[in-house]
């Protein structure tokens, strides 16, 4: 029979794999525990203007799988959490989780009085540094939980106190501190994403030093409604329209001195992307750099449909260069490969496509999984009762991933099962 002490599974990370993982679990009838590091469940699809290939905004598909989640008791999450440890075995697992302060408990209604009372700005991670936000924020407008969060370092000013007195709902404890929970599962999820290669180490291609020069993660809330701009596609450097943009594939992929591997995705992404242009500046000028266009399937045809658009220009060959100059903007240095002539072009914007890079690359399981030469987690069946699921697996589209979490919560309950 059964250890009903074990019969429960648990989904490291919230993104859309994550998601699918514990809610097909759940509506199967087994209990599941959600751990998200963020304050937030979604991932970095929360983060998306447009899902591909739908080209629909992601909220739609997030707000239906909140809403299952919330409809259903066998779902149990913990966000701003993290995995300390694992031990055991199939069927028998026992996991320490480490839940971090968020100086705002279940009270909050989500009213911004904290925010209205805090003068403190940080960063916005959110939106990738682009602009800045209050100390006492809500992570973003659509972010679920809808509860705020306070940074470390306004609990440290002078001006918490005030803050926490602005409250009207009593839902802020600036005493919150760091504590553990301990679990006993059967099965584990390990779904903690990716993230954008660090466009810094590309240090031919201007990134921080010149403003213009953005990734595509950047371009996608730029683009997006809740944005630093309101959705309006406009220069970091100026807030100008821009006329020309170029997107330059490959940004560190494909590379022995980056990322190895080709990431699959970035070309209709910034195909995608492309489109966002198109429908904000219909005369703007647009170049995509690329070594191979990936496109395969019935993707193919959106890949034909936007090469079709005579302001689009495909440009077969690696920028080697970007520099910044007077009266120039921006300036590319590239090779055309099909004619073996070397250019100089200029643009407003430049779109770089960052490679996907799995998170299990720098923070690795708490216990031992074997991993390919990049870091992403060999397969689904690398140790028994520990499955992947999503781009810790392998980079891949929304659509698919959504995929990977079923195949990973049917492989989770099977191991529940066999217990």
């Amino acid at each position: 029979m059964a250890n009903t002490d074990t019969q429960s599974i648990l989904v490291v990370g919230s993104g859309m794999s994550g998601l699918t993982a514990a809610i097909e679990a759940a509506e199967a009838g087994y209990d599941v525990y959600i751990v998200e590091k963020n304050p937030y469940l979604g991932g970095r699809v929360a983060q998306l203007h447009h899902y591909f290939p739908k080209l629909c905004p992601p909220y739609c598909g997030l707000e239906i799988n909140f809403r299952r989640i919330r409809q259903n008791p066998r779902v149990r999450f913990f966000t701003m959490a993290e995995v300390e440890k694992i031990s055991g075995e199939e069927g028998d697992f026992d996991v320490t989780i480490r839940l971090n302060p968020r100086y705002v408990n279940e009270k909050c209604t989500g009213c911004g009085k904290c925010a209205e009372a805090c003068t403190m700005e940080i960063e916005n991670a959110f939106n990738y540094g682009m602009d800045k936000i209050k100390a006492a924020y809500l992570p973003h407008d659509m972010a679920y939980p809808m509860r705020y969060v306070l940074d470390p370092a306004l609990i440290k000013s002078d001006e918490a106190q005030k803050v926490k007195e602005a409250c009207p709902y009593d839902a802020i404890d600036l005493d919150m501190e760091s504590r553990a929970v301990e679990l006993k599962v059967g099965s584990v999820v390990w779904a903690t994403g990716w993230k954008p290669y660090d466009a810094n180490k590309l240090d031919t291609y201007g990134f921080g030093q010149y403003p213009d020069v953005i990734t595509n993660v950047m371009m996608e809330r730029l683009a997006s409604w809740t944005g630093p701009t309101k959705g309006k596609i406009v220069r970091p450097s100026d807030g100008k329209a821009p006329e020309t943009i170029a997107f330059v594939q490959c940004a560190g992929s494909r590379d022995e001195n980056h990322l190895p591997y080709c990431s699959g995705i970035c070309c209709l992404a910034s195909m995608k992307q492309a489109t966002y242009v198109r429908e904000q500046y219909p005369d703007a000028k647009i170049y995509i750099f690329f070594i191979d266009i990936r496109a395969t399937d019935r993707l193919e045809d959106f890949y034909n449909k936007v090469k079709e658009d005579e302001n689009i220009r495909f440009f077969k060959g690696k920028v080697a260069k970007i520099t910044e100059e007077d009266g120039k903007g921006l300036v590319l240095r590239v090779e055309d490969t099909m004619t073996e002539e070397l250019h100089e072009i200029s643009a407003d914007l430049v779109v770089l496509a960052t490679g996907m890079q799995p998170n299990t690359s720098e923070s690795p399981l708490p216990i031992q999984v074997p991993y390919d030469d990049y870091g992403f987690m060999v397969s689904r069946n690398g140790k028994p009762g520990i499955y992947a699921a999503g781009c810790v697996r392998t980079p891949t589209f929304v659509s698919e991933v959504v995929q990977d979490g079923t195949a990973a919560a049917l492989k989770a309950i099977q191991s529940v099962v066999r217990r």
